[in-house]
């Protein structure tokens, strides 16, 4: 949608006033990008499995990710955090490789929405992939590198896109920095964990949470501009946040009705003026008179 919307309001040659208020008109008419949702509601803990009761992801909006932890990359080679930002914004997913499930699925839903942004890897953003299981190494983490690199298939993804391994402590530290919580069921032998992404500011704060195992491209997209300041996007994307706010509930930019009209109207007096302009133009006789 958001890109549909992008390349009409791009190729249109109507003056970019008209433009704007075609985009909101698309905007309210569509919903959105996800629209907004009604709050779940919370299940009582004693409903909730023992097992599952210390799972989940807890916001942790503008936290500072200590940016000296350090890791392995898939080379081997120890790194801090620190070297994978201070340029771009960074989404960081938190999988184990040897999941049966869920982190390979989470991991197609992120590189299918990448491949849809025309942002691109390595130039407005770059991706930390880290594994909380302290046991992987990094042969694992280059074996999914290599697959995942491959199919996103962009030039320059495989110095932008990081698979990172860690002893405990280093895992620790950064899971209870941006809220990720999850356990280990010795029974079944396995993680037992929420899913999605975190995306992180240059400077490394937590600016945006998306839950589930697929991320809409364009609640993506909006993440990353606003994560960036303004440094990467378009004009349509400055539109878009003002008119849509994120909500922590959902993980999803929603309509904000208000600043919606408010925009459009202003862009309806605009482009009234400006015809009323044109008109005059053409009958000069008549404005005389």
């Amino acid at each position: 949608m958001v890109r549909k919307l992008r390349n009409r309001a791009r190729d249109s040659r109507r003056p970019f006033g008209c433009r704007v208020l075609v985009v909101l008109a698309a905007l309210v008419m569509a919903g959105v990008v996800g629209g907004r949702s009604a709050r779940a509601q919370a299940t009582p803990a004693s409903r909730v499995p023992p097992a599952f009761r210390d799972v989940g992801i807890d916001q942790r909006l503008n936290q500072q990710v200590p940016l000296d932890i350090p890791f392995r990359d898939e080379n081997g080679d120890t790194v801090a955090l620190r070297e994978f930002f201070g340029k771009r914004p960074v989404i960081l997913s938190l999988v184990y490789y040897e999941c049966p499930m869920l982190c390979t699925t989470s991991l197609n839903g992120l590189e299918q929405s990448m491949k849809e942004m025309k942002l691109d890897l390595g130039k407005d953003y770059d991706v930390v992939t880290v594994s909380f299981d302290p046991t992987e190494q990094p042969s694992l983490a280059a074996a999914k590198k290599a697959v995942y690199v491959g199919l996103y298939g962009r030039p320059g993804a495989a110095d932008a896109w990081h698979f990172l391994t860690g002893d405990q402590d280093s895992i620790d530290r950064l899971t209870q920095a941006v809220g990720f919580r999850y356990h280990y069921d010795k029974n079944i032998k396995q993680f037992i964990h929420a899913t999605g992404i975190i995306v992180l500011t240059p400077e490394g704060k937590v600016a945006r949470y998306f839950y589930g195992i697929q991320y809409p491209a364009g609640n993506l997209r909006l993440g990353l501009v606003e994560a960036s300041q303004g440094k990467i996007g378009n004009p349509v994307d400055a539109i878009l946040l003002y008119c849509c706010e994120y909500d922590p509930q959902t993980g999803k930019y929603s309509l904000v009705i208000s600043r919606a009209l408010q925009l459009g109207a202003a862009v309806t007096v605009v482009c009234l003026g400006g015809l009323m302009l044109v008109m005059f133009k053409a009958t000069p006789g008549r404005s005389r008179a």
